[in-house]
């Protein structure tokens, strides 16, 4: 019976090391380390890098539309040859023969205005006219016109656009680091998984080496008469329980390790562990400097901006289009024509071009006045609705902070209860080896100590998620006291 019980003891000890022997073979991970790896190579940091580079080049865009454009546009060659109807001064037609080319060249400069919405340009322009027929060659062109393109009492979309794109530009900006963020909630949620699965396994694999001692304790007792039959089924039924628990958990853990592999991005097959996360990051946050820092760094403070502005350019773009509708044309110049292309700078004459195109709607049976009042509701519409958006972010803040506060005191809390639960453990364990105690009450306390390893895993959990979701509300960190919107973070592209 004493070699018995040394063998039993034996395999007690050894056999659950055997099995942490075999996952130690592999990386072990921590958190900050799965964490640097999602923002560096998971598909999702790869988008939010894409939509970062899209935003880049769309406000780049908008900035080149404030730049002077040097252009060049023409028709070489314009060689026609058909047959076409001429008609003659008596009003008749005369199908005649056409073989001709007619030639143009423009080179120019313009600039958009946003002030006004316009557009002033320098051009010289340059025609050539070839009549095949009668082989005669004729030159036309303007050496240098300047001119002004400018709608009158209407919309002004470069004025509305300088207000808007800057605005939507600094929202993706402070999007990108807050979706980097995002990211580290996320994955610590998966990271999580894997280590819950990866902790039941090893309870599971513990429990099943504990329950196949306990059943040859068991026995050895059975054949001395000192418990019945009954008892040893019920060990024995433990014992297949454990081992089918053993095989699912194996099932869960490889699952979930899946779904983190999918998301870091990570093709080979290098086994994964992941580390249990150790001390707790200690500072304190108050709820007046999260706030100040979210409002400060935060995507959402300016995007309510960007929507009230964008609220208010449709509003006058619903007015500008609703009344007259003018547009001024001038152009001031030099012109001249001649057989050769050089009579073309030889002693130019003037030239001016001036036109007023107007549109007045008389009865459109209340139609832009509709659509006024339409931008005009949208734009009350919006208001409210960032309104009510500003205080639930406030509050998300807040509450977020008081979240974190509780949740830094419940994993102490938890972690004291698993440490308990593991001695209380150990002791049930060690009486019941020299039979003071039932299988019953080895069972109870078996099943507290995994209980309190599990809480104590999902306060951790908790704590963590809160941590990472509070920086990515803030987009400050508070353990290093510093925004995350620094200058690498910030930059842009070239």
């Amino acid at each position: 019976m004493n070699k018995l019980l040394v063998i039993s003891l034996s395999l007690f000890f050894c056999v659950p090391a055997l099995a942490q022997d075999s996952l130690k073979l592999s990386r072990q991970f921590t958190l900050p380390e799965i964490v640097a790896i999602a923002k560096g190579q998971s598909p999702q940091a790869l988008l939010a890098d894409t939509r970062r580079q899209n935003f880049f080049w769309q406000y780049r865009t908008f900035l080149s539309d404030y730049r002077p454009e040097v252009y060049l546009s023409g028709t070489l060659p314009g060689y026609l040859r058909t047959n076409d109807a001429i008609r003659q001064p008596d009003g008749s037609y005369e199908f005649r023969r056409v073989n001709q080319n007619l030639a143009q060249l423009n080179l120019g400069v313009r600039q958009q205005l946003g002030f006004s919405g316009g557009e002033i340009f320098v051009q010289s322009e340059l025609q050539r006219f070839d009549n095949f027929e009668n082989e005669v060659t004729t030159y036309s062109g303007n050496p240098a016109v300047i001119g002004l393109n400018q709608p009158l009492f209407g919309f002004n979309e470069l004025k509305w656009a300088k207000e808007v794109e800057p605005l939507r530009y600094d929202v993706s900006k402070k999007s990108y680091v807050a979706d980097m963020e995002q990211i580290a909630v996320e994955v610590t949620g998966l990271y999580f998984d894997v280590l819950l699965q990866q902790i039941n396994l090893e309870m599971a694999e513990k429990n099943r080496a504990n329950n196949d001692t306990i059943y040859q304790i068991s026995e050895g007792r059975y054949n001395l008469g000192k418990i019945g039959e009954n008892d040893l089924l019920q060990v024995e039924y433990n014992v297949m329980t454990s081992r089918q628990d053993v095989a699912q958990a194996r099932l869960d853990l490889e699952t979930s390790t899946l779904r983190l592999r999918s998301f870091l991005g990570l093709n080979d097959n290098e086994p994964v562990t992941l580390a249990v996360p150790g001390n707790i990051p200690d500072f304190e946050v108050e709820e007046s400097t999260a706030l100040s820092e979210a409002l400060q760094n935060h995507p959402n403070p300016v995007d309510y901006v960007r929507q009230i502005k964008e609220a208010e350019r449709e509003v006058a773009r619903a007015k500008g289009n609703s009344g007259l509708q003018a547009n001024l044309y001038a152009t001031y110049g030099l012109t001249n024509r001649g057989d050769a292309f050089s009579d073309i700078y030889y002693r130019p004459e003037n030239q001016q071009r001036i036109n007023i195109q107007f549109d007045i709607p008389i009865v459109n049976w209340g139609r832009q006045k509709a659509r006024v009042k339409t931008a005009e509701a949208d734009y009350n519409f919006t208001q409210y609705s960032v309104d009510q958006d500003r205080i639930n972010f406030e509050q998300q803040v807040y509450t977020q902070v008081k979240t974190f506060k509780m949740l830094r005191d419940q994993v102490e809390i938890t972690r004291v209860a698993d440490d308990i639960a593991n001695r209380r453990f150990e002791i049930t364990k060690q009486r019941y080896l020299i039979g003071k105690i039932s299988n019953t009450d080895l069972s109870i306390a078996l099943q507290e100590k995994d209980q309190a390893r599990r809480q104590y895993l999902q306060s951790l959990r908790d704590f963590w998620t809160d941590y990472y979701t509070l920086r990515s509300l803030t987009l400050y960190d508070f353990e290093k006291d510093q925004t995350l919107l620094t200058p690498e973070t910030m930059e842009g592209y070239k």
